[in-house]
């Protein structure tokens, strides 16, 4: 490692705050008389100020100084028979080489944390297709009896009569139809008197299913299908995305 090197380790540990408080004085003051230190800190501090703006500050467990209080401790206890007089200037330089090293490594990994927040902050976030969907149901070239509107967010739809009227004796029944349902439609509920379902009756019901999927109402006997199958006539629709305009239908 180069003077420089060393220079610029000296400048990232004084703008991460990992120097004490004397060395932090130091090198406050030799960045007056030093323009390459200068420049060096400054450089780091524009590389890691933009990206604490980022993190949200936590405080850390009270246990956590603690354990590292009892560590140095540890490692300022001479062991039992040693011979301290000797072993006193190999244990400080030893020692001291140490909490440089982890200084260092405790700077690299909070600029390692630092730039993993940014990157994530600032991912572009993925396209998104559309996520509002129609479906009319109407038989031949009469007027749609039904429309029904899809929001796959958060799977609410909403089923509305457009020339469909409460029939004596019967009722609408809603199907859905999907090859990995499948040979057989599933009921999704039977029309109120309103001719109205329940907004939620597709919340069991994957998006990307629901985009490829064939919905039926058919016309059953009063209370709905006794045979858990469409027993009547039956009109079909697919959904279509009216989110973009440029979006073409999904069948």
């Amino acid at each position: 490692m180069t003077d420089r090197d060393d220079l610029d380790m000296l400048a990232a540990e004084f703008v991460l705050g990992t120097l004490d408080a004397r060395e932090r004085a130091t090198v406050a003051a030799r960045r007056k008389s030093e323009s390459d230190l200068d420049e060096m800190i400054t450089a780091w501090e524009q590389r890691l100020t933009t990206l604490t703006d980022e993190v949200m500050p936590v405080t850390p467990a009270p246990e956590l100084y603690q354990r590292i209080e009892q560590h140095i401790d540890a490692l300022d206890t001479p062991r039992a028979g040693a011979n301290t007089d000797s072993d006193d200037k190999s244990n400080v330089i030893a020692l001291h080489k140490r909490l440089r090293r982890w200084q260092w490594s405790t700077a690299l990994a909070s600029a390692a944390a630092m730039v993993l927040v940014a990157v994530l902050a600032f991912q572009p976030a993925p396209e998104q297709g559309p996520q509002s969907f129609v479906a009319v149901f109407q038989q031949n070239d009469q007027q749609p009896a039904f429309m029904l509107s899809v929001d796959l967010t958060n799977r609410q739809m909403q089923i509305r009569p457009v020339t469909a009227e409460p029939m004596q004796g019967k009722s609408y029944q809603m199907w859905i139809k999907a090859d990995s349902l499948g040979p057989n439609p599933r009921s999704l509920g039977v029309l109120n008197d309103n001719l109205k379902l329940e907004r939620a009756a597709l919340r069991d019901y994957d998006p990307e299913l629901l985009k490829e999927a064939t919905f039926g109402i058919s016309v059953e006997p009063e209370g709905g299908s006794p045979t858990g199958q469409p027993t009547g006539p039956a009109i079909h629709g697919y959904l279509y995305p009216i989110a973009d305009e440029g979006s073409q239908p999904s069948h």
